[in-house]
């Protein structure tokens, strides 16, 4: 439960990582510490001294205000409400079986706040079929506590997805202490649970959405059993104000003793009646998740808060599953899906085969089949993906909305198709709202290979390459969407054709499918400057076309979003950089009182206050003496840390421009700092 640690760097020779800074006039005293993801104790601390780089804490002493990396940790984006499409399938469902995943995106300690110097991430895209995302992770001989970093909660919120910490206390075999659960079931003089309190007041301050509690710590009795009873309704009573949740797993049982059920049963009933939610163990079978299923019903409680546990952290989408216990073909689901350890799909491969593309193309396998097109299943494959028995889910509901396809890693950094970074990196909080259904192609001719590809991009670290010979024309799908037509709407749709030539069409529905598995009803507009009141701009080679609605009978609401493509000299290797569904464009304004907070030779602790209005996330630029500018990161945060920074081209004074960035990517104007060496 404690993977292989990361090395984190931020800077070098393409100078920092992700997330924007600010300065003084004078040099700080204080020293630059990097901050990591936070993790506790309930109170007391194991015997000994800490191994390295882990510090022991007890959450029962924490308070916000005394937290030096809050401001790094504390998630910015708020919780998106989402709308379910007409499925892409006619297999996939709404309203029943839902899906959670356990996943640990690093080690509990040395976990970066704010993303690091490697493509080698576990960068989560699928949000669309996930219901419940756990930080999971924590060790006996590090902490038990979890409360999931920033980048995570901020990405997960914009597809709104609700993220919730991790409780971990281990079984004897692993280090775990009984201390530790009566630690965390104290009572106080009042007869309340005080680490209940502090627990909804972490994920209150850190802002995400409550916590998933794993007593596996066995040799507890009925009155240790009782007193996690009570913890935990006070942890739902005092969370549920606060609109936060509580999932349990199902392992300790009502009379204090550790035994997993794979059942919603007498010995796990009352814990779940206490909780929003419960995992229930692997140990299930088809008989047991039945029965489960019934009880929750005579519960008056719905079959669908419980996860029936699939564990995947050894084979990934080879793992041999009933499926039709729990998501059985032509009848109701039985209860939701609870994956253990999804990340698979990354820590499986090799090495020297960790590219982003090698794990996207793993990661698709996981969450859309073998078919690797969700409207199109494929019922022979053993592994029933989600997106064959789930309907997915969107949040685009708003203008403006924008996205430039960033899946939140890549080898380098690009704006306006240039490179302005050359470092990799990871940060999922700069990820954008992604396509869901990944990838619906529609052809009567060869189907095109559909990816996102990491050699080149308009912003940000990745585009969306289609490649193939396009044969016959052929329509991607692209987003599921709920988008007001005003009269002043314009798409923005920037692409390039690196090889072949082709004519592209923007695919607008203002409706929904007939059926399930259908193909919207979609209108094509020519993404040419014949067109009236087209504008066409070229930079770089990529060419973005802005194509007012204006004349093109489209009124109402938006609900798809596509590309048509037809080949007029093949084969054809296509990108599309950036799309934008806008009415007016307002730049943001720029942040306020930038400083440095903290400086240890290269490396800085930087502070700033938040621009006021709507702020996507803000950048940060290194200028150089020689007139370049160099993207040092970005954080949707309002403080960040760089590392290893260094005088360059005989500088004095390294100078910084800060910038708010909106949902549009257009940038304020910027504040500039200077750091004297």
């Amino acid at each position: 439960m404690n993977p292989s640690r990361r090395t984190v760097l931020i800077a070098g020779a393409a100078a920092g990582l992700f997330p924007p800074p600010a300065l003084a006039a004078t040099r700080p005293k204080a020293t630059a510490t990097p901050p990591y993801a936070s993790y506790w104790y309930p109170d007391s601390l194991p015997s000994g001294s800490p191994g390295t780089g882990i510090t022991w804490r007890s959450l029962k002493s924490w308070r916000a205000a005394d937290d030096p990396d809050l401001a790094f940790n504390a998630a910015s984006v708020p919780l998106a409400a989402r709308f379910t499409p007409t499925p892409a399938n006619t297999t996939a469902r709404s309203g029943q079986a839902r899906i959670q995943a356990l996943v640990s995106f690093g080690p509990t300690s040395g976990n970066p706040s704010q993303g690091s110097a490697t493509a080698d991430y576990y960068a989560l895209t699928h949000w669309a079929y996930l219901d419940e995302l756990v930080f999971w992770g924590g060790s006996a001989g590090e902490g038990l506590i979890l409360a999931p970093n920033a980048p995570i909660v901020d990405t997960a919120h914009r597809h709104g997805v609700p993220v919730l910490g991790n409780i971990f206390l281990p079984p004897v075999a692993y280090g775990g202490q009984l201390q530790w659960t009566r630690d965390l079931v104290q009572k106080d003089a009042a007869g309340h649970y005080p680490l209940a309190a502090q627990l909804v007041a972490v994920a209150a301050a850190y802002g995400f959405d409550g916590w998933f509690v794993n007593a596996e710590t066995d040799g507890g009795n009925t009155a240790l059993g009782q007193a996690m009873l009570g913890f935990v309704k006070e942890l739902k009573a005092l969370g549920a104000a606060r609109g936060q949740r509580v999932t349990w797993y199902d392992a300790m049982t009502v009379n204090g003793t550790v035994s997993w059920q794979g059942a919603l049963d007498s010995q796990n009933q009352a814990f779940f009646q206490a909780a929003d939610d419960m995992f229930v163990d692997f140990r299930w079978s088809a008989g047991t998740l039945a029965s489960s299923g019934t009880k929750a019903d005579r519960l008056g409680r719905s079959r669908y808060q419980l996860w029936a546990g699939v564990d995947v952290e050894s084979n990934g989408s080879g793992t041999s599953v009933n499926w039709d216990a729990i998501v059985p073909a032509g009848k109701p689901h039985v209860t939701s899906i609870g994956f253990y350890r999804p990340e698979w799909t990354r820590n499986h491969l090799p090495a020297d085969q960790r590219a982003p593309e090698d794990f996207h193309a793993a990661d698709d396998r996981f969450w859309t089949g073998r078919s690797a097109d969700p409207s199109r299943p494929d019922p022979s494959d053993p592994w029933r993906a989600p997106a064959v028995s789930v309907a997915d889910r969107s949040t685009v509901t708003s203008l403006p909305f924008a996205t430039m396809f960033n899946t939140g890693h890549g080898l380098r950094w690009y704006e306006d198709g240039a490179v302005t970074s050359d470092a990799a990196w990871n940060h999922l909080g700069l990820q954008d709202r992604l396509p869901g259904r990944r990838w619906v192609v529609r052809t009567a001719g060869q189907r095109p290979a559909v990816s996102f590809d990491f050699a080149d991009a308009w912003r940000g670290g990745s585009s969306v390459l289609v490649d193939g010979e396009l044969d016959q024309p052929a329509v991607l799908d692209l987003y599921a969407t709920r988008l007001p037509i005003g009269v002043n709407t314009v798409f923005e749709l920037t692409s390039r054709a690196d090889a072949g030539a082709v004519n592209v069409e923007l695919a607008v529905a203002t409706a929904e499918p007939s059926k399930a598995g259908a193909t919207p009803p979609y209108t094509y507009l020519a993404v040419s400057s014949v067109n009236k009141g087209v504008r066409v701009k070229s930079v770089n080679g990529w060419q973005t076309v802005t194509l007012p609605l204006t004349g093109t009978g489209l009124t109402g609401t938006v609900h798809a979003l596509g590309v048509r493509l037809t080949a007029t000299q093949g084969p054809v290797r296509w990108r599309l950089g950036g799309l934008a569904v806008r009415d007016t464009v307002t730049a943001p304004a720029a942040p306020t009182d930038a400083r440095i907070t903290a400086a240890n030779g290269g490396d800085l602790r930087l502070a700033w206050n938040a621009a006021p209005g709507a702020v996507r996330h803000y950048e940060l630029h290194r200028l150089l003496p020689d007139g370049t500018r160099r993207f040092l990161g970005g954080t949707c945060q309002r403080a960040c840390f760089l590392t290893g920074l260094r005088p360059e081209q005989q500088e004095t004074a390294a100078r910084f421009e800060l910038r708010a960035v909106g949902e549009l990517y257009n940038a304020s104007t910027p504040v500039t700092i200077t750091h004297t060496w």
